[in-house]
């Protein structure tokens, strides 16, 4: 018998202009003559080394088509005899380092366990200013050591960007002049309060935050930034780098075993946020990544276990050829970033996201999803918009005209309860917010914010179609889903309108994929929206409680609609708020959620 799911629907669809692509790099041997000049075009670069010993390097066709396969032992640096193909693909490095970007005068930080910060390939390019110990509260970053090395995670991720060049170590960092630092803040109680603390350290000296962790990957789980860190981002890029905004750049998760999806990560799916992906060497979508529209770009990983991993720094001055995961991924893509920034140090954090998207390419990353969106560019639920190519990216930044203030139109779609049976389609016409202020001409993000009552969250896929027919998925099914919280208020994303114009019909459509066709639901609602613009909301705003100094005053940083709206229409419960202590608000915001290293 087939049982109809009852939802009471509220739709509220984000339009957002503005913002283009953004790119990644990938790690690279180190040379014992000129600034490293390895050819990258083509090859993949693996660098097997152990400490006080020289190394054997790989180079490694990723389609093996000219044979071109070399492994020189006792030689720390090899010159590549292979020649660059345009048909093939690498991230590139060797092209924006032959136009002099090395990064810099860029500072990165790496959030995450500790960095080794005098370790011998890092020592060189280590930015006290950058660093710190959240966790215990001091100005030392250095990781806690143990008998398993469990706490490698950071350094090995440091590496990548900033490793030294020339110097017989390791390998070379993607941006082996770029300052680097090191935020200790996973060896311990993830809080609210602790992640605020690192996304906003010294944010007018750093210029990239890279962060490879988030919520469990485990397929079941939707969770995000709570308020302090919600302030946090929308600090860091409305106030960062002297108002460019701060860059955030985040691994999108390794729960593809799981057939877990990063729209549910409310980190790696924030607008604030540059997502990236993972490719094996064979460009295949490797078995952890997770499909979402809110990915952006992808970067080299490791993949099964007879293919090669990324070379890096390890704890205890040692070297790794074995850093995985998406966690080496958005170090790679952080290190690409600090090379554009080099190029422009104008650029603001949308320009950036705009340089990846315009130069990111399919290349030879295969997945039966790719497709083509409505101005034409290939776009993808697993790469985004493909790799990242340093050297195009570094290119385009030189002259880059900034794309100027962002533009947020709030639409209401729909307002009406409806029936949800096997599928529940909706569409509406939307001039977005034609002859106002806040019009929006050529999208960047979309978002949907839903809050949805269902039985059996696993069995909904949900889908946004844009007036010229980019299809994408928000949400695919999740087997291993079995909650009946359904989504309070999520924030659901895609990056695949990018450049489109937003005006026209737009559909959504949720579907039940139970192949019995049994579930049920309750009364349900759902959001479709984004915020408005920043400066316009603090008009709108009246008493609310500060989440950043916990006494009631003017709102200056509300941090979504859904708090503007309690902030107009339950004052009283906001001052009630305002006579908790932020702790005690703070842990119950937190309150049995875990942060997982990717």
């Amino acid at each position: 018998m087939f049982v109809c799911v009852h939802a009471c629907l509220w739709l509220w669809l984000w339009l957002c202009v503005e913002g283009r692509g953004f790119q990644q790099g990938m790690n690279t041997v180190k040379h014992l003559t000129q600034p490293p000049s390895v050819t990258l075009a083509g090859l993949v670069i693996f660098h097997l080394s152990h400490p006080g010993l020289f190394s054997c390097v790989f180079l490694l066709m990723l389609t093996f088509l000219n044979g071109c396969s070399t492994c020189l032992s006792n030689v720390l640096v090899l010159l590549s005899p292979c020649q660059s193909n345009p048909s093939q693909a690498d991230l590139n490095a060797k092209g924006a380092w032959s136009q002099g970007y090395t990064g810099r005068g860029v500072v990165v930080t790496i959030l995450d366990d500790g960095i080794e910060k005098d370790h011998p390939d890092l020592a060189t390019n280590y930015d006290p200013e950058a660093s710190y110990d959240v966790n215990d509260g001091d100005s030392d970053p250095q990781p806690r050591y143990t008998q398993r090395n469990e706490n490698r995670h950071g350094t090995r991720c440091a590496g990548e960007v900033a490793a030294a060049a020339n110097n017989n170590v390791c390998g070379v960092g993607v941006a082996y002049n770029t300052k680097i630092g090191g935020v200790r803040m996973l060896d311990g109680e993830v809080t609210d309060m602790v992640e605020a603390h690192s996304l906003s350290l010294n944010s007018q000296h750093i210029h990239i935050y890279s962060a490879s962790w988030g919520p469990e990957d485990d397929g079941k789980t939707v969770d995000g930034p709570a308020k302090l860190a919600k302030e946090a981002f929308l600090r860091g890029v409305t106030e960062g780098r002297g108002r460019l905004g701060s860059i955030f750049v985040w691994a999108s998760g390794n729960g593809g075993r799981e057939k877990d999806s990063c729209n549910c990560d409310g980190y790696t799916n924030s607008i604030y946020t540059l997502s990236i992906s993972s490719t094996t060497q064979y460009g295949m979508v490797p078995w952890y990544s997770e499909a979402c529209s809110s990915t952006l770009a992808t970067t080299f990983s490791s993949g099964n276990p007879n293919e090669k991993q990324i070379v890096t720094t390890d704890l205890r001055q040692k070297c790794t050829d074995s850093h995985t995961g998406t966690s080496a991924s958005a170090p790679l893509a952080a290190g690409i970033i600090a090379l554009a920034l080099e190029a422009n140090m104008n650029l603001t954090w949308r320009d950036m996201q705009h340089l990846v998207v315009r130069t990111s390419h399919p290349a030879h990353l295969s997945t039966d999803d790719w497709s083509t969106n409505g101005v034409g560019r290939r776009v993808s639920h697993s790469y985004g918009y493909g790799l990242l190519d340093a050297g195009a990216m570094v290119a385009l930044a030189q002259n880059w005209t900034s794309v100027g203030p962002q533009h947020q139109c709030v639409l209401t779609m729909l307002s009406e309860p409806r029936d949800i049976s096997s599928r529940l389609l909706f569409s509406k016409t939307l001039d977005a917010c034609w002859g106002k202020p806040e019009y929006v001409s050529s999208l960047e993000h979309v978002q949907a914010r839903l809050t949805l009552s269902y039985n059996h969250r696993g069995n909904l896929a949900i889908h946004l179609i844009s007036p010229l027919g980019t299809r994408s998925t928000l949400l695919a099914p999740r087997p291993k889903d079995y909650s009946s919280e359904g989504f309070n208020d999520w924030a659901f994303m895609t990056t695949h309108s990018w450049d489109e114009d937003p005006r026209g019909e737009w559909t959504l459509e949720i579907e039940n994929v139970s192949e019995q066709g049994n579930d049920y639901g309750n009364r349900t609602s759902v959001y479709l929206h984004t915020p408005p613009h920043i400066h316009q909301r603090l008009s709108e705003v009246r008493k609310c409680c500060s989440v950043s100094t916990s006494f009631c005053g003017q709102c200056a940083h509300s941090l979504s609609s859904f708090e503007s709206q309690v902030c107009l229409w339950r004052p009283l419960l906001i001052a009630r708020l305002c006579s908790l202590s932020l702790y005690m608000f703070k842990a119950f915001l937190h309150f049995g959620s875990v942060t997982v290293v990717r």
